[in-house]
């Protein structure tokens, strides 16, 4: 349900100008910094800088992070049990190598407190860059210009690049850059004065506090050129080093200055410097971490790293990376026309996103992708189910060799949710619900460890890969172990029942939906396991045909038996997935419809989200939804239901799901446009579209949502675009907007990449790179897209239309099949003797 429409463009364009390749910021404010050191992070899936400017202030939280670098702390349960998440994991803010402080005449450069002339940042998505150019005029009259570039390379995994630039424009002055390396984890800014303190939060979303300090000094270097901090975890025995490297072109005499000690080395240049001179600094910072390693081991790591960078240019990394960019787009680009005067806005959006999804996988390499990407500390920097579901088709399509490495993370993960497993009193493996090390970390097992879907969305993730690259060395190596493991999971998590006829259930499991925990049959779970069981028998069947030795050793090592396999098969067969006759639809779970129903429509939207502001307790007593759970179903397995179904489910679940979660909006988008509701189609899809850039759910301070930014490629491809690719075939059955005059997207397959552009009148596919055939159904009608044999595909119409949108009050007055009704009301988050109305918690009948 959506409470108000954000409209097309709902960014402040006097401040941030629409500009189709470029996030571009005219004016610098300092009421948002948060906001905007997320959307100027840059990032490259091991290592990310937040938006800070190079002088260090003003800043809402300094931030850089490289993926997976934790700290652990005790979990403190108030009544612990057996299985309980026992530690934590938090993401850890490495040293700050952004920092480069700049004094003219003994002046510090303050941007928010500047006399500045002219100011312009901007994030370039061709270039990977950011960039920021300034005029200042000094206290004493004298005009300073100061450009800098900022870059995490996607090529040099470890390396990030950045220079300064100043020129004097009027007048003779003093100048100091100070170029600093300093560790702002442990509570201190760059004056040594303690930072101040961070006040908890009840937000489940914002990364803990540590008590204590948490990177321990190891080791200090520093000289003229090249500066070192080494520093190990108190608690998890983590290790980090930086180290930095300068080259200076100045004009003019200087000195250089250098000071060093546990947490903080500097290199600061004096120059006397003349009008119309420039003063040049290029900083080149490596960073390296491990589990155990010695921090000396990591210094030498960092130092090879400068000794290859020096070698080159920072031209020469310049072009390095805009031409790693030039292939990200040629595969990923999605073009949007819009044909209004929004137009260069969305498709802004549109590849900030995608940009987004670059900065946070390209270089995760053996590392799982954050829900925040590398951007910020929300969720700890653990890893969701986000990676497999959000992000994980998009690079399957995009980026293969991407899809792959977080895959192989997750069969790296595989010994620690066999354990798991076990400790839950399973066999097979479970996968931990939020995690950096492969321990579950969520202590909140309700909304946590209860989410066994999990397993199957990792196996969504592997088979939709697999079906797309035909990559079989992976399965035999990596992907058949992962779904041996999670069959086995759902075989014995389940249990048969018979109710006339057999069936399989699942208990005790919480869905999607967050606000409903703990329940049976949920029909996402049960829907998604099934393929699960399917998938693992289709692939032991598949390899004992086809590739007869391998199975063997495969079958031996895992100890998989006929017997087995012919179990699975047997279960998903058997799965009970529920549903309504009377209603018409699929409840969420065996009991949802026996609560009443929460009327978001009178929710107003200072209680939102519901999460921050009503105990569990209260929400789960009601049918409301955190984010669309039974809707995801119709889309990760739509050939499992009509199209009548879909309709029916989406038109009583929308009302009541309270869209609390970013991930929410893409898929209601998607479904909405399949069942032939193309205005809330849209409306989701703007909602999905400025995520962060609008900041719509006001957490964009604590880092980029990384799974929306994913969404977004879904609404596009999926939506709008039609694609399917149930039963590992291609299929398009598209939904242009009505008021769009075309969308172009790129999909590889097995190697070979087509460019597929819809119209309202006619969909074209043509080979862009690769020599091989690709096989595309459109609307059930069977083609090959080939090389120079473009395939052009008449359309007479954008499947079903449904004007208007739906109705914001949820469905009531349904039968229960004890003969009660439905009836819908609000609970009043007040006391009684203080509530306006009492009447308010009471069920309304006639709603």
């Amino acid at each position: 349900m959506r409470t108000a429409a954000v409209g097309p463009d709902p960014v402040d364009r006097l401040r941030f100008p629409a500009d189709p390749w470029r996030l571009v910021e005219c004016a610098p404010d300092t009421s948002d910094l948060g906001l905007t050191e997320t959307l100027f992070a840059v990032a490259n899936g091991y290592l990310g800088m937040r938006g800070n400017p190079e002088e260090g202030r003003e800043a809402h939280a300094h931030g850089t992070y490289v993926n997976g670098f934790h700290e652990t702390w005790p979990i403190r349960h108030a009544e612990s049990a057996y299985g309980f998440a026992r530690t934590g994991q938090t993401i850890v803010d490495v040293p700050d190598a952004k920092l480069m402080k700049l004094y003219v005449d003994d002046e510090p450069l303050v941007v928010g407190m500047a006399d500045l002339e002219h100011y312009e940042r901007a994030l370039d998505f061709r270039a990977g860059l950011l960039r920021r150019s300034l005029v200042w005029r000094t206290p004493s009259g004298k005009r300073v210009r100061v450009d800098s570039t900022r870059m995490v390379s996607m090529t040099e995994r470890h390396l990030a690049v950045l220079t300064l630039e100043v020129t004097m424009l009027s007048g003779d002055a003093p100048v100091v850059v100070s170029s600093q390396l300093l560790n702002r984890q442990d509570g201190e800014d760059e004056y040594h004065a303690p930072a101040p303190s961070r006040a908890s939060t009840s937000d489940p979303r914002k990364a803990s506090v540590f008590e204590g300090r948490v990177l321990l000094p190891v080791l200090h270097t520093a000289d003229e050129d090249r500066q070192v901090l080494g520093y190990r975890c108190a608690s998890s025995g983590m290790t980090v080093a930086v180290a930095a490297d300068h080259r200076v072109a100045i004009e003019d005499p200087y000195e250089v200055v250098v000071r060093d000690d546990d947490d903080l080395t500097k290199a600061v240049y004096r120059v006397e410097a003349h009008e119309g001179h420039t003063i040049r600094v290029e900083k080149l910072v490596a960073y390296h971490t491990s589990n155990s390693l010695p921090v000396r081991e990591l210094r030498d790591r960092c130092e090879r790293t400068l000794d290859r960078a020096v070698r080159r240019t920072v031209a020469d990394h310049h072009a390095t990376q805009r031409a790693w960019f030039d292939a990200f787009w040629a595969a990923s680009d999605v073009e949007v026309d819009t044909a209004d005067q929004h137009a260069d806005a969305v498709q802004q959006a549109v590849r900030f996103n995608l940009f987004s999804l670059a900065q946070a996988s390209a270089r995760a390499d053996r590392m799982g992708v954050p829900a925040k990407g590398v951007t910020g500390s929300g969720y700890e920097g653990h890893y969701f189910w986000d990676s497999e579901i959000y992000v994980a088709p998009f690079l399957t399509y995009t980026q293969p060799q991407t899809a792959r490495n977080l895959l192989r993370f997750r069969s790296l993960m595989l010994p620690a949710a066999r354990d798991r497993a076990r400790e839950m009193s399973q066999r097979g493996a479970l996968f931990p619900w939020r995690t950096i090390s492969g321990e579950e970390a969520s202590a909140y097992y309700a909304a946590g460890t209860a989410q066994v879907h999990i397993d199957a969305d990792v196996v969504h993730a592997l088979t939709q890969y697999l079906a797309a690259t035909g990559d079989v060395e992976f399965l035999l190596r990596h992907g058949m172990p992962i779904l041996v493991e999670t069959a086995r999971l759902y075989a014995d998590l389940g249990f048969w029942r018979s109710n006339g006829a057999d069936s399989f259930h699942i208990h005790g499991v919480t869905g999607p939906d967050e606000y409903t925990t703990v329940v049976n049959n949920n029909l996402f779970t049960n829907v998604m396991a099934r393929a699960t069981l399917e998938q693992a028998a289709d692939a032991a069947d598949r390899l004992r045909t086809e590739h007869p030795d391998d199975w063997a050793v495969i079958a031996h090592r895992l100890h998989v038996s006929p017997d087995e396999v012919a179990e699975w098969r047997r279960c998903a067969d058997g799965m009970h997935i529920p549903f309504d006759e009377g209603l018409g639809i699929h409840p969420q779970d065996d009991f949802f419809l026996d609560r009443e129903v929460w009327d978001l429509s009178r929710t107003p939207a200072s209680l939102r989200p519901l999460l921050l502001h009503y105990h569990p307790l209260v929400i789960y007593r009601f049918q409301v939804l955190k984010q669309a759970d039974v809707v995801l179903a119709l889309y990760l397995q739509g050939h499992r239901f009509t199209a009548e179904e879909k309709r029916a489910d989406f038109e009583y679940y929308d009302p009541i799901t309270t869209g609390d979660s970013t991930l929410s909006a893409v898929v209601q988008s998607v479904v909405a446009a399949e069942v032939g509701y193309h205005q809330a189609a849209l409306e989701y899809f703007h909602d999905a579209l400025y995520v962060d850039l609008a900041d719509l759910h006001d957490n964009t301070v604590d880092g980029l949502h990384v799974a929306s930014a994913g969404g977004v490629w879904a609404t596009l491809v999926g939506g709008f675009g039609g694609m399917r690719d149930h039963g590992g075939r291609l299929a398009l059955d598209p939904r242009l907007p009505a008021a769009w005059g075309s969308l172009c997207f790129r999909l590889t397959w097995r190697g070979t990449r087509i460019a597929v552009r819809l119209t309202a009148s006619e969909l074209r596919m043509e080979v862009e790179a690769g020599d091989g055939e690709v096989p595309v159904s459109v609307r059930g009608a069977d083609h090959v897209v080939a090389p120079g044999r473009p395939v052009v595909v008449a359309l007479g119409h954008q499947g079903p239309r449904v004007d208007g949108l739906l109705p914001k009050r949820p469905q009531t007055g349904g039968t229960r099949a004890d003969g009660s009704r439905i009836t819908a009301g609000v609970p009043d988050p007040m006391p009684f003797d203080v509530a306006d109305s009492p009447d308010a918690f009471a069920g309304d009948p006639t709603s």
